[in-house]
């Protein structure tokens, strides 16, 4: 008989307060691929992207399906060609937008797209990292190309987020020369962007325009954006000629031809492309996560957990989801097995 595990999936796109939002399920064991780990999933955690996913898409009605990315857990086994990995590693991903979802007692991920978990953290801890940290990494390092050297200014918009709260650390550890603002609208999130490494902040729901031209008189180089929605003309006002934008949002339209007049540059970071295609680096991603692993163990970089639900069912899924979709959460959510 196929062995069941316990997970948990959706069969219809509905509001978090339904309790059939989310449901508790058995599923089968997943195969594996030959580049395939199956993972005992020990945390997880929610993103915009499940939320997303969540209320909008329509599961094939003989079967619920499952969600997640984010996970931290211990390799059970490995396909036939896996050769980074071994039973009983440790480990933390944030999985692909074309398979099953994390939110199940095992799961199967291509090792290409695995790092090493941080050895001095938790599998929650370890668990609220991966698909912010490879989004904040790619923005910074593939998109806009910064580096030690690079000097100017960059504005981090929903820098309180998960996103954002590394965004802020990888800058303040790997970019001395970059002067960062952030933008935060509390009290409790100017204390925490500034405790990533924010040197100046502006509030997204007052005069942003002006807050902007007096944290940074000389304009700004580089903003990288998690709620870019209606903001071009903004964003255009301030950059400087030649100046750069990353965005990880799904804005409805993005008038390019605005970005002409300064000679601008429009980057979409989305850091499922990789596994989605099957891109030819792949293998980036798993070096990426090891890099970042290293960054955590030596001190650079710190977990952006701020709350953790226990157990991984469907009850304390729909409370994450709820949290998320609320838009006011600082760093990130996470839902564990048990409590480290």
């Amino acid at each position: 008989m196929t062995e069941r595990i316990p997970a948990v999936g959706f069969a219809a796109p509905l509001p978090i307060d339904d309790e059939q939002s989310l449901q508790d399920v058995l599923v089968d064991v997943p195969d594996l691929r030959p580049h395939d780990l199956l993972v005992e999933v020990r945390a997880v955690s929610v993103n915009p992207v499940d939320v997303k996913v969540r209320a909008s898409r329509e599961p094939k009605a003989d079967r619920p399906e499952v969600l997640g990315y984010d996970a931290a857990g211990v390799v059970r086994e490995v396909g036939p060609e896996v050769t980074l990995f071994a039973a009983g590693d440790e480990v933390f991903y944030a999985g692909a937008l074309d398979r099953p979802g994390t939110n199940a007692g095992l799961h199967a991920v291509d090792e290409r797209i695995v790092g090493r978990k941080p050895e001095s953290l938790g599998f929650a801890e370890a668990a609220a990292l991966p698909l912010t940290a490879i989004t904040a990494w790619e923005g910074l390092f593939d998109k806009l190309r910064l580096t030690r050297e690079s000097r100017g200014t960059l504005l981090v918009v929903g820098a309180s987020g998960g996103v954002g709260s590394v965004v802020l650390q990888l800058a303040e550890h790997l970019l001395p020369a970059v002067r960062v603002i952030a933008t935060s609208s509390r009290p409790e999130t100017d204390e925490w962007v500034r405790g990533l490494g924010a040197e100046a902040t502006v509030d997204h729901r007052g005069d942003l325009r002006a807050e902007i031209a007096d944290a940074a008189p000389d304009g700004v180089d580089w903003i990288f954006t998690m709620n870019s929605e209606g903001q071009l003309p903004l964003y255009v006002d301030v950059l400087n000629p030649f100046g750069e934008i990353v965005a990880i949002d799904d804005p409805k339209a993005v008038d390019v031809v605005a970005l002409k007049s300064k000679a601008l540059t429009w980057h979409w970071e989305f850091m499922f492309a990789r596994s989605l295609h099957d891109a030819r680096d792949l293998i980036e991603q798993h070096r990426l996560l090891d890099e970042v692993s290293r960054l955590v163990d030596v001190g650079a970089l710190r977990t952006t957990l701020t709350k953790t639900l226990t157990p991984i069912d469907a009850t304390q899924l729909r409370e994450a989801h709820r949290l998320v979709e609320s838009g006011r959460t600082i760093g990130k959510v996470v839902v564990a097995r048990e409590a480290d």
